[in-house]
């Protein structure tokens, strides 16, 4: 098998790997070279010991002779360390909190039935309390462009990962961007579903009613096979859905509308190289039969203000609350300052502000009647780490300006990459669309992507 160094990590590149004889030892032994690199500092927790890689690596040479259907065969995935993996310690990002469970969730048994290899557990903020990558014990992640900015959370690891090809796909979580942002700062795809949809048993809670698992993968296609095998209504997990078919099909025609924003609402906090991107990325949608309709941002940001500065934070502390009661020296102090909002609502504060969301994803739907999706930047800017570490809570608040909406408004999305910044960092547009019509949003960022350079392009890129 050819060198670490020219093995795309690629799904498609991968499969030709195989069929010309390479075997998943030899992708076990490429992806161990890749991490001791030191490229993707931070980005794992947990590795998986030699010898039980080597067995899985046996087991499935033996499913493969036996004629198992192996749609994944061979493939290295990480996996977020709030989700669980069978006797893989889940730490969620905080020592004190760690288990080692003995069943894996859902999503992870499934790939795994499909013949992927989970290689360890990766790097996130918090309790999946943040959206910097900077908020563990374990280290910050930085962007694969520029050591000296966020990486994005918090699915940190899981993004940067994919981007250092380490691995060809991971798993994340997102419940207010945590699987758009690192994949936007990272120059990955990374696929939000409809809640829902994919199972969150096996989950750590963060916000029951929100969480969902996320996809990282090199392009659109990687994101969209990859969420059609962990795909399926699971009655075990209580806030799974059953689906709903969309009364559009997934194939997208050669023309179609697009919400873009209106020029005095695109924010940037600053850095208006970001408008430009942006601006940009609405050209190239066009040229790729996007007609623009220009729409108000408004409902989507008290939508989002409503996760953090609303009655949503209490769900995130009750997710907590028994283990923070009992161990406060063991979390983070900004993740406890977070928290801590929650005893500013009451009980009917919870009802009132469900009735206003119910509103605001009225308008919403009122919105997507006219337009098959909207384009956003994926995050207004990135941020240095040592800006993020003196400034926590409001930056981490701008970066999530554009994502904190979507799992309010029972919106599907995926974040596909569009530039990279003169300081180095990829940016990534999102895509979003009403629930359950995740395959025309992926259908859209496909279509998109084709305008942009190629996953190692983009790498290359962010890297120099």
């Amino acid at each position: 098998m050819a060198g670490s160094d020219v093995i795309d990590m690629s799904l498609d590149s991968l499969r030709r790997h195989y069929q010309q004889g390479a075997t998943p030892f030899d992708v076990i032994d490429i992806v161990g070279q890749r991490i001791a690199s030191g490229s993707g500092a931070n980005a794992w927790i947990y590795l998986e010991n030699s010898d039980r890689l080597q067995r899985a690596a046996a087991r499935l040479e033996q499913r493969r002779k036996a004629g198992e259907h192996l749609p994944l065969f061979g493939v290295p995935f990480g996996v977020k360390d709030n989700i669980h993996v069978a006797d893989m310690p889940t730490t969620a990002a905080c020592p004190d909190f760690t288990t080692v469970p003995g069943q894996s969730a859902r999503s992870v048994e499934l790939l795994l039935e499909a013949g992927a290899i989970c290689i360890g557990k990766t790097n996130l903020d918090q309790f999946a309390t943040g959206l910097s990558g900077t908020r563990s014990p374990y280290g910050a992640c930085a962007s694969v462009g520029n050591a000296g900015y966020v990486s994005g959370g918090s699915s940190s690891g899981s993004a940067v990962v994919v981007a250092a090809g380490h691995v060809s796909i991971a798993l994340g979580t997102d419940t207010g961007g945590s699987g758009r942002i690192p994949a936007g700062f990272n120059g990955v795809v990374g696929i939000k579903p409809t809640v829902g949809r994919i199972s969150t048993r096996g989950l750590v809670p963060n916000c029951p009613s929100l969480d969902c698992v996320s996809v990282f993968a090199n392009t659109v296609n990687d994101g969209t096979r990859i969420l059609n095998i962990i795909d399926g209504f699971d009655p075990r997990d209580p806030f799974g859905r059953r689906p709903v078919a969309p009364a559009i099909p997934d194939d997208l025609p050669p023309q179609f509308y697009f919400g873009r924003l209106r020029p005095n609402q695109v924010e940037c906090f600053g850095m208006t190289e970001c408008v430009e991107r942006y601006e940009q990325a609405c050209d190239r949608l066009q040229q790729v039969g996007g007609m623009p309709l220009q729409i108000d941002l408004e409902p989507f940001l008290e939508a989002g203000r409503m996760l953090f500065n609303g009655p949503w934070i209490a769900e995130r502390k009750a997710s907590l609350e028994s283990f923070v009661t009992h161990h406060p020296d063991s979390v983070l102090d900004v993740i406890a300052q977070v928290l801590s909002a929650a005893d500013n609502y009451s009980g009917a504060s919870v009802f009132t502000g469900m009735r206003r969301l119910a509103e605001l994803r009225r308008q919403t739907e009122d919105l997507f009647d006219n337009v098959t999706t909207v384009m956003l930047p994926t995050a207004p800017r990135p941020f240095t780490i040592e800006a993020m570490n003196e400034r926590p809570v409001e930056l981490n608040t701008q970066i999530g300006y554009y994502t904190h909406s979507a799992n309010l408004l029972d919106l599907c999305a995926v974040s596909v990459p569009n530039a990279v910044l003169s300081c180095g960092v990829p940016m990534g547009v999102t895509l979003l669309g009403p629930a359950w019509h995740d395959g025309r949003i992926g259908a859209v960022a496909s279509r998109f992507e084709s305008r942009t350079a190629g996953a190692a392009d983009r790498i290359a890129l962010a890297s120099a």
